[in-house]
Formats: structure tokens, C-alpha cells, sequence
């Protein structure tokens, strides 16, 4: 990716309340991996509930218990899941790079609780719809790069005039989105009839770009 590495191409922070005991996720090379879910707050004095992924290297598990607080700054991550009864399914989590624990929310001194920046490829042609109240919206699956020739997968939704501007990206275009992560409950209907609540993960964008020399065109959009 040009005049990137694999780290400033997606760069996570965010900076919330834990509501969970740290779970084991995996094991590689002897490394123990945990996640946890951090409350973040939005301005709208609702909330939204991130995976967080670390490292029993970069912080003892034990040491991160329900209603502390964390400064964490990492990446926003793909995977794969596969289960024998619902198939393969996309896990997103914040995989921590840095994570800092506080006892009280007046000790977290972060402007913005929730920020994400990153620089990817356009990997299926954006959806462009309104809603039945006229709201314009726009869902842009990127590919970012990642080491070891990996990439994440991560889905983002664009809304009004950043919503038409995604809709004229094809499919290779680079681009460069800032924003915040945000969840959302949705039911599904499964196979057998019953209705299951899941929660989904996505970056909701406040800026976007096209990076001109990799692409024949340039603009740029923001609120």
C-alpha cells in the first residue's frame, strides 16, 4: 500500500468501561489471547459495546475486572469463525496494541472516546439506498492490509453526502475513511424458525477519501 505501513493504516482508540471478565479467545505459540467487552459512550448518552482482544503478554488478564476502565489503542481486526451450526461467520474485534487500566472514569482523559483511521481497498461495489424516511445510506466493505499478507475485512456505513460519494466507488478503489466503531443488535431468523439477537459491528464515517495516486480520480467528503 503506498506511503503506508502495516500500522498507520489502521489505527484504533478508543477508551470505555469493562463490562465483562476477560474470556480466553486462543492460543498461538504458547501466547494466550483474551477478549473482553468495553463499554464506549457516545454523545448521544447512548452507548456502544466493543470486543477488545489482548495479549496475556501485554497485560495479565487477572488484572482487568468489570467496572474498571481502559485507554486501549490497537487495530479493528477480522476473522473468521466457523460453527458447526450457524457456518462461517465475520468476527471483528479491537486487537490491542497498547491498553492503559484506570479505577475511576475521571482518571481517562481522552478528547474522543471512540476514533478510527483506516486506509483500504474497496473489495465489493458499495450499496447506496435511502430508508423509508429518506435517510441516504451506503454500506462500503474495505480490505485492509495487514502483515504476513494478511488483510481485515471490515465493514463501514457512510450516511448522507459521504452515502453518495461512496456509491460512485468501484471495486479496487483505495480510500481512507475516518470515523468510530459503533455496534448494533439485529435479529436473525434462523433455519430451524427461531429468531436470534446478534450484535454487529462497523465503522460509522464522518470523513472519507479516495488517495489519488492509486486511484485516476480524487475528491473528499466529510460532515
Amino acid at each position: 500500500m503506498a506511503g503506508n505501513t502495516a500500522l498507520d493504516n489502521n489505527v484504533v482508540t478508543i477508551a470505555g468501561k469493562v463490562i465483562s471478565n476477560p474470556t480466553f479467545s486462543h492460543e498461538v505459540y504458547g501466547e494466550g489471547f483474551y477478549i473482553v467487552t468495553v463499554e464506549v459512550p457516545r454523545l448521544s448518552d447512548t452507548n456502544d459495546y466493543i470486543p477488545v482482544m489482548f495479549s496475556e503478554r501485554l497485560v495479565s488478564p487477572e488484572k482487568i475486572k468489570e467496572n474498571l476502565y481502559l485507554i486501549i489503542e490497537g487495530q479493528f481486526r477480522s476473522y473468521n469463525n466457523y460453527d458447526s451450526t450457524k457456518g462461517h461467520k465475520l468476527m471483528l474485534t479491537v486487537f490491542a496494541r497498547e491498553l492503559e487500566i484506570y479505577e475511576n472514569e475521571e482518571e481517562v482523559k481522552v478528547k474522543n472516546p471512540n476514533q478510527i483511521t483506516l486506509n483500504g481497498f474497496v473489495c465489493r461495489k458499495p450499496v447506496y439506498r435511502t430508508t423509508p424516511f429518506g435517510r441516504e445510506i451506503a454500506d462500503i466493505l474495505l480490505a485492509v492490509n495487514r502483515a504476513y499478507n494478511k488483510s481485515d475485512y471490515i465493514p463501514c456505513i457512510a450516511w448522507g453526502r459521504n452515502a453518495r460519494f461512496a456509491g460512485t466507488f468501484e471495486v479496487g478503489d483505495n480510500i481512507r475513511i475516518w470515523g468510530r466503531i459503533q455496534s448494533r443488535t439485529y435479529q436473525k431468523k434462523l433455519s430451524d424458525g427461531q429468531v436470534e439477537e446478534r450484535v454487529a459491528y462497523e465503522v460509522s464515517v464522518s470523513k472519507m477519501e479516495v488517495i489519488r495516486e492509486n486511484n485516476n480520480k480524487k475528491d473528499e467528503k466529510g460532515d
